[in-house]
């Protein structure tokens, strides 16, 4: 066998009513998150509340924050998106409290069948629990628990969940040591 991309099939939603929101998403998404210019939180969040998220009190995000599908996404209380940080939720990410998602960190739920000729998409959620460091240029994939107050260190990739207060670092992901907060 080989791969026949003729066949793909790329659905993420149906539905007129969801197209015309996506396509207003992306503009907004254009002009006050993918920008230098320093917009307030307070419009960042009423903009991704008005498109369908759940974000709790005092949430931080920076510019060139990119959200796919602010419908799919759920914040807590005091979050921090740091530049350049990339949600592609195809699928839910929810998003505890107290939690930091450092530069340039990807979370991205979906990803493909490689074993099947026509390549489906697969998307499973991300749930991240409070506490939660993911150091800048980090990936979470889809499928998996950071749980609470684990940290993923810088350029790490997690494809699989993380236990509490533990640092994870290094290639292939490995936990180092427990996280102690003083």
């Amino acid at each position: 066998m080989k791969t026949d991309f003729s066949t793909f099939k790329h659905e993420v939603f149906s539905g007129i009513d969801r197209k015309i929101s996506y396509l207003f998403w992306l503009f907004v998404s254009n002009v006050f998150f993918l920008t230098n210019i320093p917009y307030p939180n307070t419009w960042k969040v009423l903009l991704l509340r008005l498109f369908g998220a759940k974000i709790g009190q005092k949430a931080v995000i920076k510019p060139w924050v990119k959200i796919k599908f602010p419908w799919n996404l759920t914040l807590g209380d005091h979050v921090w998106l740091g530049e350049e940080v990339w949600i592609d939720n195809i699928s839910m990410v929810m998003i505890d409290s107290h939690v930091c998602i450092s530069q340039g960190a990807l979370l991205i739920t979906g990803n493909h069948e490689y074993t099947k000729s026509h390549f489906p998409l697969i998307s499973k959620p991300i749930i991240i629990e409070d506490g939660v460091w993911v150091c800048a240029k980090a990936v979470v994939t889809g499928g998996v628990t950071l749980k609470s107050h684990s940290v993923l260190s810088l350029a790490c990739i997690a494809t699989k969940d993380l236990d509490s207060y533990y640092i994870y670092g290094n290639f292939p992901l490995e936990k180092l040591k427990p996280r102690i907060i003083s």
